[in-house]
């Protein structure tokens, strides 16, 4: 009896350690976010260690202030954007869900990080009211193609207007289609393709004029 008495004190114990470290996983926070919000976030995958170096391959990072990304998740790109930004530069991230911007939060001590709660078509209000000025470069991950109605191209219209000439606008899609929501603000863009990724992307990098050196 006392034994089975211990079996049963014992096991929500064992079930709010599950939790616990459920909930800190970043694997689980990921997936949580897309059961939430599927159209937000776009994958049921982090993407892959290649195609964030194949991303990233363009910036020039000696010369980078202000970077910002669009639906950061769980950090699968802000950690590589955090170690690869110089010690004065400003990483902030915007995501919709508040699940996400409260994960990185507590999971990354870093005092170059501003982690938003928010839309991303509202970059420019989101800038001027932390008294930043514009981005050399901003990083979106966001399913354009199944954003509502407007959406797509509302975050366009506004992530041209923040970023400096010269900067661009990096993008990772599932789908070619955000091109067309891209190309009325930006010029010259670039394509490439990532097959080692789940599922594989095509990647843009769309400039405010040619890049400066």
């Amino acid at each position: 009896m006392a034994s089975s008495s211990a079996r049963t004190l014992k096991s929500p114990r064992r079930l709010d350690r599950r939790r616990d470290r459920r909930s800190r996983s970043p694997h689980w926070q990921f997936l949580r976010g897309f059961i939430k919000n599927p159209v937000m976030v776009g994958s049921i995958i982090p993407s892959s260690k290649v195609l964030i170096e194949k991303m990233l391959e363009p910036v020039d990072w000696a010369n980078t202030k202000l970077f910002v990304e669009y639906g950061p998740g769980v950090g699968t790109f802000t950690r590589p954007l955090l170690e690869k930004l110089g010690p004065d530069a400003t990483l902030l991230t915007i995501d919709t869900n508040p699940d996400f911007t409260h994960y990185l939060k507590e999971r990354i001590d870093d005092e170059r990080l501003v982690a938003v709660t928010g839309s991303a078509a509202d970059v420019e209000k989101i800038l001027a009211d932390r008294g930043l000025g514009q981005a050399d470069y901003v990083l979106s991950g966001l399913p354009f193609s199944t954003l509502p109605p407007g959406v797509g191209d509302a975050i366009a219209e506004a992530t041209a207007k923040v970023i400096r000439p010269g900067g661009a606008f990096l993008v990772y899609q599932f789908s070619p289609k955000v091109r067309d929501f891209i190309a009325p603000h930006f010029e010259p863009i670039k394509r490439g393709f990532e097959w080692i990724n789940v599922p594989p992307a095509t990647l843009f990098w769309a400039y405010k004029g040619e890049p400066t050196d």
